[in-house]
């Protein structure tokens, strides 16, 4: 269930609402006149939603390679590349 509280909230209850970002590590929505307005999160959810929508981004293009119908290789195939590039 969202965490939701007034702006005015975060004036007065900073402290409160960065320990309960820690504590629930869901962010908190905070709402002027009764409206949605910011949403507040710790910095280490914030960077675990930017890893999920880069690794989103990443999968979507490979759907778009993998539908195209262009020549892939295998894992194997591709493994045995690095090691080659690693190794001289």
């Amino acid at each position: 269930m969202p965490i939701i509280k007034s702006i005015s909230s975060l004036r007065h209850q900073t402290r409160e609402i960065a320990a309960l970002c820690h504590e629930k590590n869901e962010p908190v929505y905070l709402t002027t006149n009764g409206e949605g307005d910011l949403v507040v999160m710790t910095i280490e959810h914030y960077e675990q939603m930017q890893a999920k929508i880069d690794l989103l981004g990443k999968l979507s293009v490979a759907q778009v390679q993998s539908a195209s119908g262009k020549k892939r290789i295998t894992h194997k195939q591709m493994m045995t590349k690095l090691r080659n590039r690693l190794n001289g």
